[in-house]
């Protein structure tokens, strides 16, 4: 109040569980009782697409953009703990992502903020019980079916047995450092592409064969995601493909890529067109 600012809470409803719904009354009503307004509680259908857990988090923030946008919300801060941090970490390395993808959460993303980012799961907890709020658990957290879950229970603590205490601090230090290799690659990247681009889905090959292999692949991507390929299909592999059309061209034909997009070197140039 003292710096002119409301502070409200919002809790979601996937109705993936028995009681959900009761739940979401439940979380409301605290933090209605915190004082927070507004409050809201959003229920949401989860669909399909990017697996279960892909596909709740999709539905979870439309649902925290819409009451953003509806309240005119300048931050939306999010409850991430570091052994979140270092969950989304593993399950990503397993995935063999790059260095943007194992940076994980960033502490803040356009107007999402996380700021228990840095502390543990258990020290918020404690913090909350202290302040006499019960943490709940939720039942899918639990659930071998879902890899987070399993990261959580079998993977995590297996590391901490056989390489020692602090696993989870670490991943979570390792995602910070590429988050900051990666803010700079990306950065040398949008310089390069004002010099390499020959338009939308177009770059030239002398200025790509100047480039290091973690810049050229970054401006490959993007032309392909400027030419239509959803990026959600776009592997790494894919862009490995159309790399090759640059250093290791024999005259090779066309790259085909996720949205029946093709990739070809024409003219000095590479090219994303559609079929």
């Amino acid at each position: 109040p003292r710096l002119g600012l409301r502070a409200g809470g919002v809790t979601v409803d996937h109705g993936l569980q028995e009681g959900s719904a009761e739940r979401a009354d439940a979380v409301a009503a605290v933090l209605d009782s915190l004082g927070l307004a507004p409050v809201e509680r959003m229920s949401v259908t989860v669909g399909t697409e990017g697996g279960p857990e892909g596909a709740a988090r999709t539905a979870r923030y439309a649902a925290l953009a819409k009451a953003a946008d509806a309240h005119r919300a300048r931050a939306v801060l999010l409850g991430h703990t570091r052994d979140d941090q270092a969950e989304t970490v593993l399950l990503r390395l397993a995935r063999g992502s790059g260095a943007r993808s194992l940076a994980a959460m960033a502490p803040r993303t356009d107007r999402y903020l996380r700021p228990l980012l840095d502390l543990d799961r258990a020290t918020v907890h404690a913090a909350a019980r202290l302040m006499g709020l019960e943490p709940w658990s939720d039942p899918h957290n639990t659930d071998p079916a879902y890899a987070r879950s399993r990261v959580r229970h079998d993977a995590l603590p297996v590391l901490e047995r056989v390489l020692g205490p602090g696993i989870a601090e670490a991943l979570a230090r390792t995602a910070t450092l590429l988050r900051d290799d990666a803010d700079a690659l990306d950065e040398w990247a949008d310089r390069a592409e004002r010099w390499a681009s020959r338009g939308p889905g177009a770059l030239d090959v002398a200025e790509l064969e100047a480039l290091p292999r973690a810049v050229r692949t970054r401006l490959l991507r993007r032309a392909a995601l400027a030419a239509g390929c959803p990026a959600g299909a776009l592997t790494a592999e894919h862009v490995f493909a159309l790399d090759r059309l640059v250093t290791d061209w024999r005259g090779q034909r066309h790259v085909d890529l996720p949205g029946g997009r093709r990739g070809r070197r024409s003219g000095g140039r590479i090219v994303v067109t559609a079929d």
